[in-house]
């Protein structure tokens, strides 16, 4: 885990599998114990979203719906 400028530690990232670099729609996504973060690879500097658990995966299951506007239906 590295370090931001303020000597905070800082998440491991990576890239969510449903970024779309050549598109400029790229998220990263943290997996912390019991929270889940998530932030915009363009501007990190405005901080991520932090999910609990049971939010993410309510999230997660909201958008794998059919019906939704999620990344396997959009």
């Amino acid at each position: 885990m590295g370090r931001s400028a303020d000597g905070r530690a800082e998440a491991p990232f990576r890239k969510s599998s449903h970024s779309q670099p050549n598109q400029g729609e790229c998220l990263e996504v943290a997996d912390l114990p019991g929270v889940h973060a998530v932030r915009d690879t363009r501007n990190r500097r405005a901080g991520a979203l932090l999910f609990v658990s049971a939010e993410w995966h309510a999230l997660l299951a909201a958008l794998r719906a059919p019906g939704s506007a999620g990344p396997d239906h959009g």
